[in-house]
């Protein structure tokens, strides 16, 4: 039998026999412990030992300055190396065994260790890491929990720092948190002792290596076409477009395939915490804040790059978040000669997310009457595309609502589309975004671009299915 089956068996222990019996009491002999305390497997620790000596070894005889971007050759490098420590210490292993060993000293050495299978893994949209021992990942919207681990504390800290030091960023006891990104795009996020009680906390958020398309949103019953073409007419038309959602709804991601409809003739500057947009287009100029080194300084804001953006000639400007002041310099931006700027930004409902970015213009300091910052809110957008994560986890748009004006003190709103629900079948929701009969007062500025949608997108002339 081989190493690895012999330790795969070793994990049961036999029961271990029962001492003699306690001295006699009132009521007799006190009874064997019918359930002993287990053994530690040794066989598990092993292999352990094991897979950390060929990886140890590995890493000694490995040339430092190996270029490990080019991942083929390196994989070609350990192979040879990882036969040949097998071959000297005669190591017995069947083909299927030595295959997993290796692939799991590659993924120590080149990868995140226990979280490569997931990460290549395409139906795993989120995982999280609460301790070295809970990994949890979610599938179509539902968190389950795996049955992988990392070894200690230690070795899921290896990890957390290989993802963060690429990006100059440091993580320890006076920084103890960091948002990161992968080298795919994937958003990282890391927090560790002593704010973290249960050991370092990792989550990634996966990016799709191939970007969601609006054939696939539509496919997956996210939007319609006739609202993706509402959508499609609106970014040429170069109207101003909030993205609002809670969180985890696909904001970034449909900023992203909305940012896909921008012409390929036009600068566009993206403004990101960690840069996850993943535009097509060849002018694209790509900034990403900075947070402050160990000694407070060096920060640079979302805010700074936008105003910095301003100075750089762009057509469209796309900060992939607002949370803050940020908010004011770009309906300032918005305003005055950027249109078709985008923006996403965390509320439940389109009036959520008015709301929100009058107080983000207050958070910059802003002394302004309520009245004049609403009247700039409502001459910058032009419309609010509403997503929510429903019940059975899928992700859909729910509302399009344009910007109307001001009646009074209120900014007025005109829904577009909707959606409706009709029912839940076999725990999936269901319903359907329908247009609401309703014009927005900016369909002059669509037609302008020459752009002449029918009305039967907007549900006039034709009898909507129910």
């Amino acid at each position: 039998m081989s190493l690895l089956r012999r330790i795969e068996k070793g994990t049961q222990q036999p029961t271990t026999p029962a001492g003699p019996a306690g001295p006699a009491g009132p009521a007799g002999p006190t009874p064997p412990t019918s359930r002993p305390t287990p053994a530690p497997s040794p066989l598990r620790d092993t292999y352990r030992d094991l897979k950390t000596r060929i990886q140890n070894k590995l890493i000694d005889e490995l040339d430092p300055t190996m270029d490990v971007s080019r991942q083929d050759e390196v994989r070609r490098t350990i192979r040879e190396m990882f036969e040949n420590i097998l071959a000297e210490e005669r190591i017995v292993l069947s083909r299927a065994e030595r295959e997993r060993l290796f692939e799991q000293i590659v993924a120590e050495i080149l990868g995140l260790g226990p979280l490569e299978p997931f990460l290549a893994d395409p139906t795993v949209t989120e995982i999280m890491v609460n301790g070295p021992k809970n990994i949890y990942v979610e599938r179509f919207g539902k968190i389950e929990r795996t049955t992988a681990s990392f070894e200690s504390e230690e070795h899921l800290m290896r990890i957390i720092e290989r993802i963060i030091a690429p990006l100059g960023r440091r993580i320890d006891e006076s920084v103890p948190y960091q948002d990161a990104r992968l080298p795919d795009g994937s958003r990282v996020n890391a927090i560790i002792p002593p704010l973290s009680l249960i050991g370092p906390v990792l989550t990634i958020r996966k990016f799709f290596k191939i970007p969601l398309t609006a054939e696939k949103l539509i496919e997956l019953g996210s939007i319609t076409p006739e609202a993706m073409e509402f959508l499609k007419a609106c970014v040429h038309a170069r109207l101003n477009i909030v993205v609002s959602g809670g969180t985890g709804t696909g904001k970034t991601t449909f900023l992203n395939v909305l940012s896909g409809y921008i012409p390929n003739d036009e600068r566009i500057i993206t403004i990101e915490n960690a840069a996850e947009l993943q535009l097509q287009q060849e002018h694209v100029v790509t900034l990403e804040s900075r947070p402050p080194n160990i000694e407070g300084r060096g920060e640079v804001t979302i805010r700074d790059l936008v105003i910095n953006s301003l100075r750089m000639r762009p057509d469209r400007i796309i900060v992939g978040e607002c949370r803050g002041p940020e908010a004011f310099d770009m309906l300032q931006a918005m305003n005055t000669g950027h249109e078709g700027s985008m923006t996403t930004i965390h509320a439940n409902s389109p009036r959520d997310a008015l709301a929100r970015l009058e107080n983000m213009i207050l958070m910059a300091g802003m002394d302004l009457p309520h009245r004049a910052i609403r009247e700039q809110i409502a001459s910058a957008l032009d419309l609010i595309v509403q997503l929510e994560r429903l019940r059975d986890g899928t992700r859909k748009v729910v509302s399009i609502s344009a910007i109307e004006g001001m009646e009074g003190d209120i900014i007025t709103m005109a829904e577009i589309f909707k959606f409706e629900i009709a029912g839940i079948e076999n725990g999936k929701v269901i319903g359907r975004l329908r247009p609401t009969g309703i014009r927005p007062k900016f369909m002059d500025k669509i037609e302008a671009a020459g752009i002449h949608l029918p009305p039967t997108i907007f549900g006039i002339g034709e009898r909507i299915r129910r």
